[in-house]
């Protein structure tokens, strides 16, 4: 047994402690599994997965869901290894001065008490306001990271979908972020429908990326091995790698960035019933001590409620296609599956997606209020041409014009409008009590609207206009909010009776009712 220094940590921020196993391995990342125990004083236990880091080298990074107080952790191994097992030490938690960051102030996002939300772990309500980057973690350098974090933390965003290798197993290019068709390689063999040969030195690049958008409080939605359409349609390996494979992946990814907030999408793009999805989402299941969530994003033409009853799935999220149509009845469809579990549309139509105007500018926001009302109240996902596969330029070859912005890159597709409408859904419901909220047509005339009864209650109305709330679940206290700008363009205390609240028609508008 060894016994390390004891070190100080904050709460929710990660830790890490570095074994060095005492004899060589073939291949670290798949010959040996190496775990340890952390106890707090009152008895509490968390379990967290190493991971291999190359060489003799293994990991394992641990985040206090305590105030304050001392772990006490030993590691254990998969095979005897005197510098991989039995090694112990102690992590000393004290609260210091509040964080900015609100992971950290708040903790981690958790699944809310009835399923349908997202909740921090200290039980604040939470929206999820995603972007799609897929191609960030394989294509973006550091530099070109901080300016879109920067940029999407200032519009509100505080999700991003990555695709955590490049996925086509026919994709060929420089293994060179910033030249046309390149990118960097997770696994050697990948192309070959495996993923054994992990190369630490990308994941090393990737914990720095990662690093970034947490900075800017931005959750890494990761996808692991995609089963669609990946990068340039060129037969993705998510469909075709041995389930073992994958299972043995997920554990990696919580291993390697579960300490930090993160989300799990352990189907993507494909039917979610391949076998590969149930291995991955038991194996995260398994493995995350945090339960941060855990779900499926599905493609277009599917009915997306694989799983439906596993234990290990907190939300499904489908996929609308890139056509420029509303349909947020994929997602009151959904909302009524059971058992319950929190759905959103994860991926409408791309901005500019393929021909400029595409589901532009509004469009977007419309796009969000009206799923988010249907019952996608886990949140609302933005998606832009040439952003989501990391395009250099608008004429970079080898990609597929159908989901190219005419004319931009990724740099210039951060600035498209719409991104602007869809970041505000969060920034708006911020600090509201909405936790668990439900579409509710009983408490207005026709208008879209989702209720935590006697707690809160929205409405979106797309042309605005006046208001008649009926019933005792609605707060008395509401403001009228602008989803344009975020601005509070009224408040007051709703009438009693066959009164209306006024407002002008014309111009979309939100009724937020609550009195806390």
């Amino acid at each position: 047994m060894t016994t390390s220094a004891t070190l100080s940590a904050q709460p929710w921020r990660e830790v890490e402690l570095t074994l060095t196993a005492a004899q060589e391995y073939a291949n670290g990342y798949t010959d040996v599994e190496v775990w340890a125990d952390f106890t707090h004083d009152d008895g509490a236990v968390l379990r967290r997965p190493a991971f291999w880091d190359g060489g003799r080298t293994w990991r394992i990074r641990f985040a206090s869901p305590r105030g304050d107080g001392r772990w006490t952790w030993r590691s254990f191994s998969s095979t005897p290894d005197a510098g991989l097992a039995d090694q112990t030490g102690v992590i000393v938690c004290e609260a210091g001065a509040p964080a900015t960051n609100r992971f950290y102030r708040h903790g981690f996002w958790r699944m809310s008490p009835g399923g349908r939300s997202l909740i921090h772990a200290d039980g604040r309500a939470a929206v999820l306001a995603g972007d799609t980057a897929w191609a960030l973690p394989w294509r973006a350098t550091h530099e070109q990271c901080r300016v879109y974090a920067a940029d999407r933390q200032a519009k509100g965003f505080n999700a991003v979908l990555l695709m955590s290798v490049q996925p086509d197993m026919g994709a060929r290019g420089p293994r060179e972020r910033t030249a046309d068709e390149g990118f960097d390689v997770g696994f050697e063999d990948l192309p070959d429908g495996h993923i054994n040969q992990l190369n630490p030195a990308y994941f090393q690049y990737l914990d720095g990326l990662s690093a970034i958008l947490a900075e800017h409080e931005i959750v890494a939605v990761w996808q692991p091995v995609f089963f669609g359409f990946g990068w340039k349609g060129l037969q993705t390996a998510g469909p075709v790698l041995p389930p073992a494979e994958y299972a043995r992946y997920c554990r990696y990814l919580v291993a390697r960035y579960g300490a930090r907030p993160a989300i799990y999408l352990v189907g993507g793009d494909g039917s979610g019933r391949e076998p590969q999805v149930a291995a991955g989402g038991e194996e995260v299941e398994r493995w995350d001590a945090y339960r941060q969530p855990t779900g499926i994003h599905y493609r277009p033409h599917i009915v997306a409620n694989a799983h439906q009853e596993a234990a290990w799935l907190d939300f499904q999220w489908c996929q609308t296609g890139h056509s420029g149509e509303h349909v947020p009845e994929r997602v009151a469809d959904m909302w009524r599956n059971l058992p319950v579990k929190a759905v959103a549309n994860g991926e409408p139509t791309y901005e500019h997606g393929g021909r400029q105007g595409r589901a532009a500018g509004w469009w977007q926001g419309h796009e969000a209020w009206c799923n988010l009302c249907a019952g996608g109240a886990m949140g609302v996902v933005y998606g832009a041409g040439s952003l989501w596969q990391w395009a250099h330029r608008g004429d970079e070859p080898g990609q597929s014009d159908f989901f190219l912005a005419p004319g931009a890159g990724w740099r210039q597709a951060l600035d498209f409008e719409g991104s602007k409408y869809v970041g505000l859904v969060a920034r708006i419901l911020d600090g509201y009590p909405f936790a668990d909220m439900a579409p509710n047509w009983e408490v207005t005339l026709g208008r879209r609207g989702l209720l935590v009864p006697g707690k809160f209650f929205l409405c979106y109305s797309e042309e605005g206009g006046p208001l008649l709330i009926f019933g005792d679940d609605v707060p008395q206290h509401y403001r009228m909010i602008d989803p344009r700008t975020g601005a509070v363009v009224g408040s007051g205390v709703r009438p009693q009776g066959w009164e209306w609240i006024p407002a002008e028609w014309g111009a979309p508008l939100l009724y937020i009712f609550c009195d806390e």
